[in-house]
C-alpha cells in the first residue's frame, strides 16, 4: 500500500527530465508516477472517494499543471485540472491516476469535461472498479481520443481503500503496533509507555486523523483508558472510536465516555450482553453511543467482519486503524481481516519471556501455516524504526 504520512511516499520516482533519447512508455509511467504522488495529498479529504492524482501536459510536451481531488463533493481532479488550465491544455495529454468517471454523481462526470477540453490523448493509471463509474475510457475512444491504460501499479495502489471497500464491502483496515525489538507490546505487569518515541507518536495522532475509525478492545480500554483523539496536529477528520467489548464491561468513567462531545463511539458487544444488561445498554444509547449487539464466534470472540460491516454501511467509514491488544490484533488477523500493518519498532528489548508479545491466538505447526506479509517500505524516526506491511490475509499483498 502507499505511505499514509511521513518520510518519502514509496510511489516516488523522480520524474526524469522530458528529452529525445527517452521512450514513450518510459515517460508514460514517470508521468504517472508524478500524478499517484500528487494524488496522496487527498488522503483524509476525499474518503470514501478514491485519491486520485492527475498531470496536464501541453501538445509540445511541456507539463502545464499538476492537480488531485482535494475534498469530497468538490471537483473530481481531471475536472479541476481543465477548469483551470484548460485552454493550455487543448491538443494536449493528461495523466490520470483512476479512469475517468462517466456519471452524474456530487459531481458531473469527467468524460464531458475531457471531450469538452479538446484533448488528444488521455492515460490511465487503472481502471475504475465502481461499475457506476467506469466505462470512461471505452467512452472516450469511441468519441475518437487516444487512450492508453497503463495497469500502472502505483495507481492501484492510489485506489486500493476504495477498490477495497468497492469489491468487498468492507474498510481498508490498518493494524498499528509499536513493539520492543524482541517483539513485545508491555511488560508483564502491563506497563508500556512509552514503547516508541515522539516521532514515532506524532505520526500516529496524524494517522488518527486521517481514518475514519479507530478499533481497540476492551481489555486495552481497562488497562490504558486511552481517549483515542488526535492531539498535537492538524487533523482532517474525525475518528470514530468504536471498542469491541463482548461483555460490556466499559467504566462509566471512561475517557471515551467523558469526550464524546469530541468524537463518536460505537460500542460492539455480544448479543447475550445487550440482554443481559439491556438497562446498561439504554444508558450508553441515551448518552449518544452507538451500541451494536454481535453474535458469538467459536472462539468466544465476536463476529468482527459484520461490525466492519457495520461501520461501512451505516456510518461510511473507508479507513479503520486497529489500537489494541493483542488478542484483538489476533482475531482481525485470524480473521483475514488485516489489509496492512504499521509497525514501529523500538530500540529496547524486555528479554522476558512473560512480557506481552504482540499478536496472540495463533499456534502454527509451521512457518508457512504463519500469516504472510510483503514488506512496502520502512522508515527511520529517531531510534524507532517503521515499517510498513502488506498483509496477504486481508487481500492487500498484491496492489
Amino acid at each position: 500500500m502507499f505511505c499514509y504520512g511521513g518520510g518519502s511516499s514509496r510511489l516516488g520516482v523522480s520524474v526524469p527530465a522530458m528529452n529525445s533519447v527517452q521512450s514513450t512508455s518510459a515517460l508514460d509511467v514517470s508521468l504517472m508516477d508524478r500524478a499517484a504522488r500528487r494524488g496522496l495529498r487527498g488522503h483524509g479529504h476525499v474518503e470514501p472517494n478514491p485519491m486520485v492524482g492527475c498531470v496536464g501536459v501541453d501538445r509540445d510536451g511541456r507539463v502545464v499543471a499538476e492537480s488531485h481531488h482535494r475534498t469530497l463533493g468538490g471537483p473530481h481532479a481531471e475536472r479541476l485540472l481543465l477548469q483551470e488550465h484548460g485552454s493550455s491544455l487543448r491538443g494536449g495529454t493528461i495523466y490520470t491516476t483512476l479512469e475517468p468517471c462517466t456519471h452524474q454523481g456530487r459531481t458531473p462526470a469527467c468524460t464531458d469535461a475531457i471531450l469538452e477540453a479538446g484533448l488528444s490523448r488521455v492515460v490511465v493509471g487503472c481502471l475504475d472498479p465502481n461499475p457506476e463509474a467506469s466505462g470512461g475510457v471505452e467512452l472516450l475512444r469511441e468519441a475518437g481520443l487516444e487512450v492508453t491504460v497503463l495497469q500502472h501499479s502505483p495507481s492501484h495502489e492510489l485506489s486500493a481503500i476504495f477498490r477495497h471497500r468497492v469489491t468487498s464491502g468492507l474498510p481498508w483496515v490498518v493494524a498499528k503496533w509499536a513493539q520492543t525489538l524482541d517483539g513485545r507490546l508491555a511488560t508483564r505487569q502491563g506497563h508500556s509507555q512509552w514503547i516508541s518515541g515522539p516521532r514515532s507518536r506524532r505520526l500516529v495522532h496524524r494517522q488518527r486523523g486521517r481514518v475514519d475509525a479507530i478499533l481497540t478492545g476492551i481489555g486495552t480500554v481497562l488497562a490504558d483508558d486511552p481517549r483515542l483523539t488526535c492531539r498535537d496536529v492538524r487533523a482532517r477528520r474525525v475518528a470514530r472510536r468504536v471498542v469491541v467489548d463482548p461483555d460490556l464491561r466499559m467504566p462509566a468513567d471512561a475517557a471515551l465516555l467523558k469526550t464524546l462531545d469530541v468524537a463518536p463511539l460505537t460500542i460492539a458487544c455480544s448479543e447475550q450482553s445487550m440482554t443481559a444488561q439491556s438497562a446498561r445498554t439504554k444508558e450508553l444509547i441515551g448518552a449518544g453511543v452507538d451500541v451494536l449487539a454481535l453474535r458469538r464466534t467459536g472462539d468466544a470472540g465476536l463476529a468482527l467482519t459484520d461490525l466492519l460491516i457495520h461501520l461501512s454501511a451505516v456510518h461510511n467509514c473507508s479507513t479503520v486503524m486497529t489500537e489494541s491488544g493483542p488478542g484483538l490484533l489476533g482475531s482481525m488477523l485470524r480473521s483475514g481481516l488485516v489489509n496492512e500493518a504499521m509497525v514501529f519498532v523500538a530500540p529496547t528489548v524486555l528479554g522476558d519471556e512473560e512480557a506481552v508479545s504482540a499478536i496472540n491466538g495463533f499456534s502454527p505447526a509451521t512457518i508457512d501455516e504463519g500469516i504472510g506479509l510483503s514488506l512496502r517500505s520502512m522508515h527511520r524516526r529517531d531510534d524507532d524504526v517503521l515499517l510498513r506491511y502488506g498483509v496477504s490475509s486481508g487481500g492487500a499483498a498484491s496492489p
